[in-house]
């Protein structure tokens, strides 16, 4: 009885310690997570204009930036503003960003892109 003990103690301390456990975070973290973000994406949906209209004038030219740049600025500002405002509403059922970047600061100079795919995180 002892020895079994003595191998279900060593067998969860290796447990606790491992890799994998570190790594695993817990459901509040996750779902605290997808509620920041969702928040960030609302309050910052508007800086997708400047954003866009950047990475527009540098790949296809100044004049084209400026016109169509801010038209597919507005595009990805309502995209991301709904889609952090999704995130709200929704953070209690933690998934994957849908967002990518997941931040507008994250990479600022990588067009926004946006997911279909629901997977839990």
């Amino acid at each position: 009885m002892k020895k079994m003990l003595r191998t279900l103690l060593i067998l969860s301390t290796l447990f606790f310690f491992s890799p994998q456990a570190a790594m695993a975070e817990s459901y509040p973290a996750k779902a605290g997570e997808k509620l920041v973000t969702g928040i960030a994406n609302v309050a910052t949906g508007v800086v997708e204009i400047p954003k866009t209209i950047v990475i527009t004038s540098r790949s296809e030219g100044v004049a084209y930036g400026v016109t169509a740049g801010i038209m597919m600025g507005i595009m990805q500002m309502v995209g991301r503003t709904l889609h952090g405002a999704l995130d709200v509403a929704t953070f209690v059922v933690p998934t994957k960003p849908l967002v990518t970047p997941e931040y507008i600061w994250k990479d600022f100079n990588k067009e926004t892109t946006y997911s279909s795919d629901l997977q839990l995180r």
